[in-house]
């Protein structure tokens, strides 16, 4: 069995973004060279988030709006985290909302995806340098 790690890093210029990093995680597979097995793509970061959803302006402003409505970042004040000094306690629980990492089977050296599907990063705490972590493993 083969077994491949690399990290992606990434440095959002916004407090939230989606980032299509599906194109990234196709070149890891190539460099893997592995056929068929699964592939992890994990954020390694408390305040970000690696779902898979389809690449459409329209639904990444709805789940900006979503998330907002449902963790608002100010006033800061709101929550207890924040108390810390950090002003990110809604960051954490977008984070929750959205999820840690995705698992993509691979089959004949592609990702084994549904009609649409992509791989996001979601930054809700940027302008700073987060990673996200690659991990495949299979034949």
């Amino acid at each position: 069995m083969k077994s491949y790690r690399k990290e992606l890093w990434f440095d959002a210029p916004s407090r939230i973004a989606f980032i299509n990093i599906t194109h990234q995680v196709e070149a890891c597979l190539r460099e893997s060279g592995v056929r068929e097995g699964l592939v992890l793509v994990n954020a390694m970061h408390i305040t970000a988030s690696v779902f898979i959803n389809d690449d459409e302006s329209g639904l990444h402003r709805d789940f900006e709006t979503w998330l907002e409505n449902l963790a608002p970042h100010e006033p800061i004040s709101r929550y207890f985290h924040n108390r810390t000094g950090e002003d990110n306690g809604d960051a954490h629980l977008k984070r929750q909302v959205m999820g840690r990492e995705v698992i993509v089977a691979i089959t004949g050296g592609q990702l084994d995806f549904g009609p649409w599907e992509q791989i996001f990063y979601g930054e809700f705490d940027g302008c700073r340098k987060k990673r996200v972590l690659v991990k495949i493993i299979g034949e």
